[in-house]
């Protein structure tokens, strides 16, 4: 994790510093291939310049984010929009977080993907990746 990440987790309260700490190491032991960095202002990881999974603080805590989590297919992840494929979770406090079921959607996210990184030559059409 980079220093521009940590950089972002130490802006934040206390509380949110722990869960965004947590969550950075529990991504980055489940998805060490991965680059991170901070993108639209928040961190985010890539696989092969896709984005796969980020965080964000929110008035109502510090959110999850996986890019093509709907298809996962997971019941504690809420779906975005319904523009794109995305899901994530909040979370307001440190004990919140659940290691196995973060294990298990970091590993979906490696396994089901969707192509945003070249959506906008797609002219907003998401395909599977295989």
């Amino acid at each position: 994790m980079g220093t521009d990440i940590q950089n972002y987790n130490h802006q934040q309260t206390y509380e949110e510093q722990k869960i965004c700490q947590q969550l950075a190491e529990i991504i980055q032991q489940n998805l060490p291939e991965a680059e991170s960095k901070i993108w639209h202002a928040h961190p985010v990881w890539f696989i092969n310049g896709n984005p796969i999974v980020g965080y964000s603080k929110l008035k109502k805590g510090i959110r999850l984010l996986f890019w093509s989590g709907i298809t996962f297919e997971e019941t504690a992840l809420q779906p975005g929009t319904g523009k794109f494929k995305d899901a994530s979770i909040t979370y307001t406090a440190v004990q919140q977080i659940n290691q196995s079921d973060l294990n298990r959607w970091l590993q979906k996210s490696k396994d089901i993907q969707w192509d945003y990184k070249n959506i906008v030559k797609r002219k907003g059409v998401l395909e599977r990746l295989l």
